[in-house]
């Protein structure tokens, strides 16, 4: 257990957004070859008026851009221009339901029509705040609903409203796609139908055709149908090899007829989400080309999973690598309560949740009449993760610990990042995270594989955001570039600042001090201009 954690209460205090770009007071050195945008996203509003939003995935999205040339860095922000942040304004209160807020009843309607309300079915909030996100060469801002937002990445101004149930048979998709070196994307997204919730994988083509095109031309892969038809499981990521899609249903439900009647009970949509112990995990497989799901059923222990760091193929093998704990409970603690807690009560909060770790799952492609039962598959060097098929097209999966015992000491491990450009479905050597000894990323982290080492950036009452690799232009090995990350002082004014580690060393180059005050946000992406 951890005691006396300092109060980060100001990591979810709003702000306001600046729209016109700032200049930023240069420490160290920004090296010379990075050109081009950071983006990131996240909350940046936690009150409407007298109300404010109970979870912190609730803020009002606001879109971030360090702007990054010769040395020099500026900033700006706005606040995404979505209906729910439009309507919330004009009217002053919580129009739109959020993940974990329900909408403030609207005082000007009687008795009556306001208990009328209650029966209307939710309507899907376009509050993309979780990540920038690329298709047909645009910026996208997104969420996990049906809509998102195509940003103009120069001004952070919001261009179109995009909705991807007009396009497919889809009620929403994650904000996490996989892209390949052509630009193909995949995704994932649930359909609710008369038998029940379904997966369906998303293929997104590489170009447009014409240049006002949005989805035009995305196609579903395959549909696959959820264990329990009316649960279906949370999923925030799922992962990509060469050939592969690979789905993660974990132990995590959505209650769907709790969600459909959250106005009548006054239960927001976190209220319908729940963790159960009892089921395993069950990893499906989807052939890219194909889109054919694999007759073998892939099971493990129960476990969480938010985000995947790498997944390839290897003699026979996927190798799937992600950040998972074994509790599915965290999302309840995050709301923004917690976060603004002190003292003892703070260190309860953190105590409660289940670290989480870097793991490595090994599975065996071939599987057939002629596998032996209930002995270990896997025979990769230096592996020791194990698959054992256990009955007919049923093997269950035992994870490989993807660091050493020096991991737990910083609180394990979150927000994964890799060489993506080059490394992506390829086997690997490194990754980025951020260590998590308090609610949030309070280290930065380097692991390698090999040999399972690791090495640490930390400052005390510096909070890092999740790192984001940018290659050099003349890298020849995985590690040459730079590491960006936005780091937040909650108990310091006005002195949040973009930093800047050689990715070989992990040493400090140099950073960009903001003069104004920026809440904790999710992910980002760096897109050159160069």
């Amino acid at each position: 257990d951890v005691h006396g954690l300092p109060c980060i209460e100001k990591i979810v205090t709003s702000v306001e957004d600046t729209p016109e770009p700032i200049s930023t007071h240069i420490i160290g050195t920004i090296p010379n070859w990075i050109n081009g945008n950071f983006l990131r996203n996240g909350p940046g509003k936690f009150e409407i008026g007298s109300h404010g939003f109970n979870h912190w995935f609730d803020g009002m999205a606001l879109l971030h851009q360090f702007k990054i040339s010769n040395g020099q860095v500026a900033y700006k922000s706005r606040f995404l221009s979505s209906d729910s942040y439009q309507s919330n304004k004009e009217q002053n209160r919580i129009v739109v339901s959020e993940f974990g807020t329900i909408t403030m009843p609207d005082p000007c309607k009687n008795f009556f029509q306001r208990f009328l309300s209650r029966f209307e079915l939710p309507k899907p909030t376009d509050n993309a705040n979780v990540s920038f996100v690329t298709y047909k060469g645009d910026f996208y801002v997104s969420t996990e609903t049906n809509i998102m937002h195509k940003v103009d990445p120069e001004t952070l101004e919001t261009t179109q409203k995009v909705d991807w149930s007009k396009c497919i048979a889809v009620n929403g998709a994650t904000a996490h796609p996989h892209t390949e070196p052509d630009g193909t994307a995949y995704n994932m997204g649930n359909s609710y139908g008369t038998k029940g919730a379904y997966y369906n994988i998303i293929r997104v083509p590489p170009t447009k055709e014409a240049e006002e095109e949005t989805l035009e031309g995305t196609t579903v892969l395959c549909s696959i149908p959820a264990e329990d038809k009316t649960k279906p499981s949370y999923y925030h990521s799922f992962a990509m090899s060469e050939n592969y899609v690979v789905f993660i249903e974990q132990p995590i439900k959505m209650d769907l007829l709790k969600i459909a009647t959250g106005k009548l009970t006054r239960k927001s949509i976190s209220e319908g989400i729940t963790w159960n112990p009892r089921l395993n995990t069950v990893l499906h497989l989807i052939h890219k080309q194909t889109g054919k799901v694999s007759s073998v059923r892939y099971l493990a222990k129960p476990m969480s999973t938010f985000h995947q760091i790498n997944a390839y193929e290897e003699d026979a093998f996927l190798i799937i690598d992600l950040c998972a704990s074994d509790d599915g409970q965290a999302i309840a603690n995050y709301n923004i309560q917690n976060l603004r807690k002190s003292g003892e009560a703070l260190d309860e909060v953190y105590n409660t949740l289940c670290r989480v770790f870097p793991r490595r799952f090994v599975l065996p492609l071939n599987i057939d009449p002629s596998t032996p039962y209930n002995q270990n598959l896997i025979d990769l060097p230096d592996c020791t993760a194990m698959a054992v098929l256990t009955g007919k097209n049923k093997v269950f999966c035992t994870h490989e610990d993807l660091h050493g015992e020096d991991l737990h000491k910083y609180g394990g491990l979150e927000f994964p990042q890799i060489n993506y450009g080059k490394y992506n479905t390829h086997p690997y050597r490194y990754f980025y995270g951020c260590g998590f000894r308090h609610l949030v990323g309070d280290t930065l982290l380097k692991m390698d594989i090999q040999g399972k080492q690791m090495k640490v950036w930390e400052r005390p009452g510096l909070y890092p955001s999740e790192p984001i690799f940018v290659p050099s232009p003349d890298a020849t090995e995985e590690d040459d570039g730079v590491i960006l990350s936005v780091v937040i002082t909650p108990n310091k004014d006005k002195s949040t600042f973009l930093l800047v580690l050689d990715a070989k060393t992990f040493e400090e180059l140099g950073r960009a001090v903001v003069p104004v005050n920026i809440p904790y946000g999710f992910h980002g992406t760096f897109t050159s201009t160069a």
